[in-house]
């Protein structure tokens, strides 16, 4: 029987993406932290021995912005002189100025319109206890765990990569894992064949225990499959804020709607939305009313209720997919205004969803099943 495959990738916080994702959220947290009505879009690029923070920002705080990028730096482990990239002597350069007053016009508190046009997607299925694909959870923890491992082995360094294909049978039901890939930057007296031990043993395994398999069935384990990875991070690659907008959401299982996340604060609806849309699919799969389900969301820029709301179960629902819907708009309000207040977005909470994930980490407040039962009382289940 022909193998049907799924493939997701995540990366490492270290990954020059997620460094310059780190230091656009960094800087959204010191803002919100002293003023929760900031105002920030704010873009980072790194690379060998440099960063450049951009964007626009209106914000009572006072923040400086070199000093938050050199601690997310710190935080995330380029300590190492000597590796092309570290907190204490890469280059800062800020070019950041204030919010268009035209989009203020519209996303003012009165006003209370999106931030931007756009679409935005969210998903949830039955295969994880966390309600999320299984080969993006797997990737993401795979990555998660690497992270940990940095920070207890000095012999390890931040950029890292994960990649998890599972098979499914013909009705979408797991199979298997079939190959697991993981590459993860090191020292260069970190011997390959002792680092790929330590990475089956130390990640791979255990990841895949939480998650009821055991590593000895996988088909295929590839562990830094070039061998040595001693250049990498911003050195190896350049990075930039929100180019690993898959990785962010569902691993590709799901739509995306191409607006990204990290150094937006929630006016921004491509971030914001995207949460609501998480938070609705979520919820509705936790009520019982379908095994799998994606939410769109769509907004006109300075327009506060979304252009459109679509649900779509795939076939899975216990209703259909346009009672579903109707539920979801009679109880939430899906205005940029009302997805603040339902989910406290006007807090500093960002910087750990560019290390960790967006999606389903337990304490995200857009993770809350607290509308399931309602929901399943509408529906008259």
């Amino acid at each position: 029987m022909e193998k049907r495959l799924f493939t997701s990738e995540c990366v490492t916080n270290g990954h020059p993406d997620k460094v310059a994702d780190s230091i656009s959220d960094a800087i959204l947290d010191a803002c919100l932290a002293q003023d929760p009505g900031s105002r920030v879009a704010c873009e980072t690029m790194v690379t060998t021995d440099f960063c450049l923070i951009c964007g626009e920002i209106t914000t009572k705080a006072v923040v400086d912005y070199e000093a938050v990028a050199r601690e997310a730096i710190r935080h995330i482990g380029y300590i190492y002189p000597g590796d092309g990239f570290d907190a204490d002597t890469v280059e800062i350069q800020c070019r950041v100025h204030t919010q268009s007053a035209d989009i203020a016009l519209g996303t003012n508190d009165e006003v209370g319109g999106a931030g931007d046009q756009g679409m935005m997607f969210g998903g949830a299925c039955t295969q994880t206890p966390e309600l999320m694909p299984l080969p993006v959870a797997l990737a993401r923890a795979l990555s998660n765990r690497l992270t940990q491992c940095v920070h207890s082995n000095d012999l390890l360094r931040a950029d890292g990569k994960t990649q998890v294909s599972v098979e499914y049978d013909e009705a979408g039901n797991v199979v298997g894992i079939d190959t697991v890939v993981v590459s993860i930057m090191h020292a260069a007296d970190f011997e390959i064949g002792e680092l790929r031990r330590y990475i089956r043993e130390g990640v791979i395994a255990p990841v895949l225990a939480a998650y009821g398999f055991d590593i000895a069935d996988v088909r295929n384990i590839h562990i830094n499959p070039t061998g040595n990875f001693v250049i990498g991070g911003p050195n190896g690659d350049t990075g930039l804020t929100g180019r690993k907008i898959i990785v962010d959401t569902y691993g590709g299982y799901f739509s995306h709607g191409g607006g990204a996340f990290s150094g937006k604060e929630p006016t921004k609806v491509d971030r914001s939305g995207a949460y609501m849309a998480r938070y609705m699919a979520k919820n509705l799969v936790a009520a019982g009313l379908a095994t799998q389900v994606q939410v769109q969301l769509a907004y006109a820029i300075g327009v506060a209720e979304p252009v459109s709301v679509r649900v779509d179960s795939y076939g899975t629902g216990v209703i259909s997919d346009e009672k579903m819907t109707e539920l979801l708009r009679a109880t939430c309000d899906l205005t940029p205004g009302g997805i603040i207040r339902k989910l406290d977005l006007r807090r500093p909470i960002y910087a750990p969803t560019a290390e960790f994930g967006h999606f389903g980490v337990a304490d995200r407040p857009w993770e809350q099943t607290d509308i399931a039962e309602e929901l399943k009382r509408l529906a008259c289940l």
